[in-house]
């Protein structure tokens, strides 16, 4: 993630609008509305990115009935199977061809690298367009802002693919700290098994030739060019900091969001960020392991807690009391927060979310429900169904707006190994002397976005 200034003017449109649920959207100077669709029709729904997740995510809209007009993929190798599958969509390998030749184009998908997300959602939205995008939403800080605030100017249905949140287990692992389960939460602990791919990698890769299928110039965007490896993509463009976010971009938008949603953290009206310890820093890749603290003051009905997120080999020591036959998270991944009564534990969404040690739970009665259960515990069909006029989704960019921006404000801080202060309502670092120059990055001429 290469950063550079921001201009005054590109800054501003980043950050004027706060991350509150309730701010005030900027006003729809695009002169363009979403399609009204009634719950009896069908969206025209296109996928930006078709192979791999972007293919499961486009098969997901599909069998739930809506039509898939178009398929978008700079890899032609790489989506064939969706090409296969969905034979009467219309093929392109440039998302910005579709969206100017289909205007038919209700909503779309957004399953691509990192680096890619943000360009590809905002131009969609500003076309009237419903986005769903796989997490994190954005490969920085100023991205999710923007997305978050143009999703609200434009009035469009948006989800980010952190599926988990749609889920019951996230929602009863609230319900359980809500109710005092453990008493006011001290801190939260969370933890993942990945990277599961390269990282730790200080120089870039040989040049190899690039496949005739793929068309690199489109599969790099908006980055650095760069020459071609097969090391890079289709997977292991995560761990390169040029097109991924890293373990903690892969993951802590689904591990971390029962932290950010049963604690208020979108409540907090600023927080620091610091790196506890890394291995293997360089410019090129993330670490191959890391220990990043996120620290918040009081806010909403909550006190000050300490928010500490794993990667690699680092992991969080047992709490005292648990006895090590006793699992914590679902093992690979999960989360556990100390309370002043008590220590609760879930896995990778909030699920299997109970007290610690086992015995607590013998005789605890879990609270009423008093969050909305979602159809299915299904992320498609919620974005879906709020397409067609129905409620806002679950995960929109009102909520996961600012869950990214926290989550990739940590990888700022590994890659600076500065303590950060960040100011949750005007959006902007406040104790370092150029602070635009640490949300956003260096668009390659052509991709440039206004932030």
């Amino acid at each position: 993630m290469k950063k550079a200034s921001l201009t005054r003017r590109a800054f501003l449109a980043a950050s004027t609008t706060t991350v509150a649920a309730s701010a005030i959207a900027a006003p729809n100077d695009a002169k363009v509305v979403p399609g009204k669709i009634s719950p009896n029709e069908k969206l025209n729904i296109a996928a930006i990115g078709a192979g791999g997740k972007g293919m499961s995510d486009i098969m997901s809209c599909h069998r739930h009935g809506e039509n898939i007009v178009a398929l978008c993929d700079p890899d032609w190798n790489r989506a064939g199977e969706a090409f296969y599958k969905l034979k009467d969509a219309k093929q392109f390998k440039d998302y910005r061809e579709m969206l100017e030749k289909m205007p038919e184009i209700d909503a779309c998908t957004v399953s691509t690298p990192d680096h890619t997300h943000a360009p590809a959602a905002y131009q969609a939205m500003k076309l009237g367009k419903h986005v769903y995008v796989q997490k994190p939403l954005t490969h920085t800080v100023a991205e999710a802002r923007l997305l978050t605030n143009t999703a609200r100017e434009m009035g469009v249905a948006t989800q980010m693919g952190n599926q988990g949140h749609c889920g019951d287990g996230v929602r009863d692992m609230c319900e359980m700290v809500w109710d005092g389960a453990i008493g006011q939460v001290k801190e939260a602990h969370v933890w993942t098994n990945r990277p599961v791919w390269p990282q730790g990698i200080d120089k870039p890769l040989d040049k190899e030739a690039v496949p005739e299928t793929m068309d690199w110039d489109l599969w790099i965007g908006t980055a650095p060019m760069r020459d071609y490896n097969s090391k890079y993509c289709p997977f292991n463009w995560r761990g390169w900091w040029d097109f991924g976010c890293g373990a903690l971009g892969d993951m802590a938008c689904h591990i971390m969001d029962p932290t950010f949603w049963a604690l208020k953290l979108v409540e907090a009206p600023d927080y620091t960020v610091e790196v506890i310890a890394q291995s293997g820093k360089n410019d090129q890749t993330a670490p191959n392991a890391s220990v990043v603290k996120y620290s918040f003051p009081a806010r909403a009905d909550m006190g000050p807690v300490d928010v500490f997120w794993y990667d690699g080999e680092m992991i969080p020591k047992r709490p005292e009391g648990v006895p090590a036959d006793q699992k914590l998270g679902d093992g690979r991944n999960g989360s556990f927060f100390i309370g002043e009564n008590g220590i609760l534990t879930a896995g990778e969404y909030g699920g299997q979310a109970r007290l610690l040690p086992d015995a607590e739970m013998k005789d605890y009665k879990r609270p009423e429900r008093t969050i909305k259960r979602i159809e299915g515990e299904d992320p498609y069909l919620n974005w879906i169904q709020a397409c067609k006029g129905g409620d806002a989704a679950a995960s929109n960019f009102d909520y996961s707006g600012p869950f990214t921006e926290m989550v990739v404000f940590g990888n700022l801080a590994l890659q600076t190994e500065k303590k950060m202060h960040w100011d949750n309502k005007k959006g902007m670092v406040t104790n370092v002397p150029n602070p635009a120059e640490f949300v956003s990055k260096e668009y390659r001429k052509g991709w440039e976005l206004p932030c």
